[in-house]
């Protein structure tokens, strides 16, 4: 029976599409785009528990508070590792989305994208914390199907199509077609550990104690994973462990690229293991579509040619990668009748839940 009521609900309401990542979190609303694209940084008072600033604020504080306030990432690895710090932030995000409309609107429905590979218990902490923090409807969807959705990839399609989807916490692999994950394989390593790499390099080879925000700007400015046309150098500030001083070392990209070697080639393994359990007919359409490379880790230089190298296949990556997960969840709830069936999917697969 029509009520009129909830049609003014779903008329006037927010949908808003999260991605929940390790190293940012990104929000997309109905008919804006991408409206925040924060760091997932929260920082508390040890001592009152009082959460004192979230986002880009409370990442500019890494390293530099006194001893009563530590700044940490609510996420590890793509799960939620504080419950009560990732509502406090996921309460504000869906709040300043709130501000940046004209008129009181109604609670928002909401999608947040979650690793693959995430247990029943972790996916019933991302529910309830985004109905905690002020969700009328929470829904949760595969990261890589999210992402293959906001790359513009076909889907709901009976044609395969792939994407690898690399974030700070985790890596996702994932084979569609007709609107579900054929094959997928879910990795915890991803940028976050690629920058750990640096520092142990640095450690090892040069005495230097550089932080992770030092080597995640290393690896930004001259990481790369495929030989570049011309080799860069940058130089590397920290603090020498024998003589306990400030110290700066020249490295180059050269020295960057073997440091993350390591990581790198897990991810290629990967790649290719999934591909191994791939149906035939489903490599012929991938070999004519090629491999989607998503995520704010898939912009590491050389990337693209090293997967297409390894693979001997075409890789390409996602017009405004970083975004992908986020503008994905987001069309889900802008087509929900038509794009429903991506959250049926993987309900069945226990991966997204809906109110109870």
């Amino acid at each position: 029976m029509f009520n009129p009521i909830n049609a003014l609900l779903g008329l006037f309401s927010l949908d808003i599409g999260i991605d929940l990542g390790t190293a940012n979190t990104l929000v997309s609303v109905r008919g804006k785009g991408i409206i925040i694209n924060e760091p997932s940084w929260v920082a508390i008072d040890k001592n009152t528990k009082r959460v004192l600033a979230i986002g880009a604020e409370a990442k500019e504080m890494v390293g530099r508070t006194p001893a009563n306030i530590v700044a940490i990432r609510p996420l590890r690895d793509g799960v939620i590792s504080e419950f009560e710090v990732t509502q406090a932030m996921l309460d504000y995000f869906i709040k300043k989305a709130h501000e940046q409309s004209f008129i009181p609107l109604p609670r928002p429905r909401v999608v947040i994208g979650i690793p693959s590979g995430v247990t029943e218990v972790e996916k019933r902490a991302v529910y309830d914390a985004a109905l905690a923090a002020g969700a009328r409807e929470a829904y949760l969807i595969e990261e890589p199907m999210a992402a293959g959705i906001g790359a513009g990839l076909p889907v709901m399609e009976a044609r395969g199509s792939m994407v690898v989807d690399i974030g700070g916490g985790t890596t996702e692999v994932a084979v569609f077609c007709l609107g579900g994950i054929v094959v997928s394989r879910s990795l915890r390593v991803a940028g976050d550990e690629m920058d750990e790499d640096i520092v142990q390099y640095a450690r090892q080879k040069y005495n230097l104690l550089v932080g992770e925000r030092t080597a995640e700007r290393l690896k930004i400015a001259i990481g790369s994973a495929y030989p570049l046309p011309e080799e860069k150098t940058m130089l590397l500030r920290g603090r020498n462990l024998v003589t306990g001083l400030p110290a700066a070392v020249e490295v180059s990209s050269i020295e960057i690229r073997e440091a993350i070697s390591g990581s790198v080639g897990i991810l290629i393994d990967v790649i290719r293991e999934t591909l191994d359990h791939t149906p035939p007919e489903l490599i012929a359409d991938l070999m004519e579509a090629g491999i989607c490379l998503a995520g704010g880790g898939s912009m590491l230089k050389g990337l693209v040619e090293r997967v297409s190298e390894e693979t001997h296949m075409q890789a390409w990556l996602a017009p405004d990668s970083m975004t992908c997960v986020a503008r994905g969840a987001g069309q889900v709830l802008e087509q929900l009748d038509v794009l429903r069936q991506v959250l049926v999917s993987t309900d069945r697969r226990s991966t997204s839940a809906s109110p109870t």
